[in-house]
């Protein structure tokens, strides 16, 4: 139940794929924040948004921004306020990178 444009890139490259679905160990920070040793980066990423979504920190005004409390500041590096796009890359922040 993908959607076609995702299927696409699944099949045109499998190995980002793997990246977002790899189990890896993590952080301190992030630890404490997902609850868990080990996560996957889409994981962490839906945890994070589940976080959001559950404690309002959608900005009223403009749905795109999220106002982060003082928990979501310790693994977006301290900022008040993310864009939604800014989101997928901090978070990419805490894994490690992937030898090529």
């Amino acid at each position: 139940m993908l959607p076609q444009r995702l299927k696409k890139a699944i099949t045109d490259n499998p190995k980002k794929l793997g990246n977002l679905i790899d189990l890896v160990n993590l952080p301190s920070t992030l630890r404490e924040f997902v609850g868990q040793s080990q996560i996957s980066r889409l994981g962490c990423f839906m945890r994070v948004w589940s976080y959001i979504k559950t404690n309002n920190l959608q900005d009223p005004k403009n749905k795109n921004v999220v106002n982060c409390d003082e928990k979501l500041k310790s693994i977006l590096l301290g900022k008040k306020q993310v864009e939604l796009v800014e989101l997928p890359s901090l978070i990419k922040l805490h894994f490690p990178k992937e030898p090529k």
